[in-house]
This record gives C-alpha cells, sequence and structure tokens, in this order.
C-alpha cells in the first residue's frame, strides 16, 4: 500500500510510550529568570510523548498510553501525536482535571529549570481500568519513564502496564527522566525509581542521574555498574556533549558526540531513545553485536544532536532524510 501525504510506511514491531503528555511554556528570550520573561512560547512536551513522536519521524511505529485533560490544550496535544503519526488509541481524556502546565527557563548555555503546574493534573489520574489493554499487549517495545509513578492512581496504572506488555513479550525500555521538583523528596525519587529498576531491560540514564541514584560523583564505570542488574540488557549513561557510555553483558564502551551549537537541550535525551528504539525494535539481536550496536548509538547521539540545535523538543525531532544529511556532514 502506498504511504499517503509522504507519511512513512509504518510497518515494523509497534513501540508504545506510556506516561505523561503537557504543555511546556518557553520564554521568548533565553537566559532570563520566569519573573523576567517578556513572554513565553507553548511547546508541547513530556518524555514519553517526545519519544513517541522521535519515533514516528524516524519512521516507526509508535503509540502513546496517557490521560489529558478534556480541555483546549490537553485536545490540542492529541492532535499533534495524531498529526506525527502516532496512534492515539491508548490516550484518555479526564473531564475534571487539566492537562498538566510546566514552565521552563532556558537558562543561557541551553539548560532548563522547570515550574509545573499540577494539582493533580489529568496525567495523574489515569488509572488501571483505563489502560487499553489490546494496544499494550500488542507492543514490541514498551517504554516509560518514573514521572508516572509519583502518585496513585497513575503508579497502579504504571505498573500494571508494564506487567501486561512484559507478559505478552514486549522489551521494557526505562528512562527515569529525573523531575525533582515533582517528587516530595530526594529520597522517595530515589527510592521510587529504584522500585522497577531491576524489571527493565533496556535502560538510559544521564551522566546527573547517575549521580543522584548512585549517590557518588564519579562518571565512571564503576559507578554505572553498581547500578547493572541481571534481567539488564543495555545499560546507557549519556554524557550530555560528550557523547554516551553503553554497558551490556559482554563488552562496554563509549560513543562520541557530534559538535553542534546547541540551542535548546530540550528533547534531546527522548530523541536519542527513540533513535535507538526504532532501530532494536524489530532485531534486538544488535544488543549483543558491539559493532552494529555502536552504529545504532552513533546514529541515536546524532538524532540527539540535531534536537538540540533548534528551540522546543517536538519541532527539533528529526525526520529521516534530516539525520542522513547530517550524518553525511559528520563523518
Amino acid at each position: 500500500m502506498a504511504a499517503n501525504n509522504g507519511a512513512v510506511n509504518h510497518d515494523g514491531g509497534l513501540i508504545v510510550s506510556f506516561g505523561e503528555m503537557l504543555i511546556d511554556f518557553v520564554p521568548t528570550v533565553s537566559g532570563v529568570s520566569l519573573a523576567e520573561a517578556p513572554g513565553f512560547l507553548k511547546a508541547p512536551g513530556g518524555a514519553p510523548a517526545n519519544v513517541a513522536i522521535a519515533v514516528s519521524r524516524l519512521g516507526g511505529k509508535s503509540a502513546f498510553v496517557g490521560k489529558l485533560g478534556d480541555d483546549e490544550f490537553g485536545h490540542m496535544l492529541a492532535g499533534i501525536l495524531k498529526e506525527n503519526g502516532v496512534s492515539g488509541e491508548g490516550i484518555n481524556f479526564d473531564k475534571g482535571a487539566r492537562t498538566a502546565l510546566a514552565f521552563v527557563t532556558l537558562k543561557a548555555d541551553g539548560d532548563r529549570e522547570f515550574m509545573f503546574y499540577r494539582n493533580p493534573s489529568a496525567d495523574m489520574l489515569l488509572t488501571p481500568d483505563e489502560l487499553n489493554l489490546e494496544l499494550i499487549r500488542s507492543a514490541k517495545v514498551f517504554h516509560y519513564g518514573s514521572i508516572s509513578l509519583i502518585v496513585e492512581p497513575c503508579r497502579s496504572a504504571h505498573l500494571k502496564a508494564m506487567e501486561v506488555a512484559k507478559d505478552a513479550g514486549a522489551l521494557l525500555s526505562y528512562d527515569p527522566n529525573l523531575r525533582l521538583p515533582l517528587w516530595p523528596s530526594a529520597e522517595e525519587a530515589r527510592e521510587q525509581i529504584m522500585s522497577i529498576w531491576d524489571k527493565a531491560e533496556v535502560i538510559k540514564v544521564s551522566d546527573n542521574e547517575l549521580e543522584f541514584l548512585t549517590g557518588s560523583n564519579k562518571i565512571d564505570d564503576e559507578s554505572a555498574m553498581s547500578l547493572w542488574h541481571p534481567n539488564l540488557k543495555l545499560l546507557l549513561v549519556t554524557l550530555g556533549d560528550k557523547g554516551c557510555n553503553y554497558y551490556t553483558k559482554h563488552f562496554h564502551g563509549t560513543v562520541g558526540a557530534f559538535p553542534v551549537k546547541a540551542v535548546d537541550t530540550t528533547g534531546a535525551g527522548d530523541s536519542f531513545v527513540g533513535a535507538l528504539l526504532t532501530k532494536i525494535v524489530d532485531d534486538q539481536s544488535v544488543l549483543e553485536d558491539e559493532v552494529k550496536l555502536k552504529e545504532i548509538l552513533r546514529y541515536s547521539c546524532a538524532c540527539g544532536a540535531i534536537t538540540t540545535t533548534k528551540k522546543g523538543a517536538i519541532p527539533a525531532l528529526p525526520t529521516v532524510p534530516e539525520l542522513e544529511a547530517f550524518l553525511n556532514t559528520h563523518h
């Protein structure tokens, strides 16, 4: 069947992303505090949703499972998923709660600070009964973060979805995506993030998250391997503009980064994860082949790098032609 309107022909295995989708309000001017910002642009976001769109942009087949407010912003976000070729069969709308909002400060170096409006927001109110189990069972990869573990009933929905996906044979992928301001305390964040640690087969943490979870200020192999567990197939530590370290049962190493002028780091990690999952969903044997895995990680790093060169997460997520052009100029 011919793909319509230049849409990609999505015929690979399904990657289901579970969790939150929200709107980031980003200042029109970089390097100012929220109070000083003259105005804000609305930028759709939420790590699991970014991953779902990243997958779709790269020609993969993806779906998002989560809850939005039955409000203009919620319907706008559902529309953005649809426009980007992400299945919305797993989306629920809450009549009583609003779609989550976050105000984000972009510091001069492209890094971020967050102020959240979630009291409670719709994503936190997803119940186990509202899950589209049929969709979850059809996932080849089931990807999630830790924000959905913070409060009930969403936490129970998260645990159930994970269990259903696992029982149906999905590969479990976890990016904790630490947002400390959302947790009651740092201890609680660490405890809950680690509570599901040994279930995941692919885990990606940033250098900051590695420090937070291990309590060590060293970003080294020993520190990373203290997070290893027997079910794990791949542990990744992303190092920002220095690339990433990878660890598997049989080998470990580093993949360098691509030098780019970073404007906004939002979504770079999600883009990296989306690229990785798209490349492994139909052939997990690459996780045991170091040469192939390094090539995939180089591709994923390129995706992350491109994403930092534009403002906002979703508008910056690359397509295959953009990625190929970038890789051709960065041998």
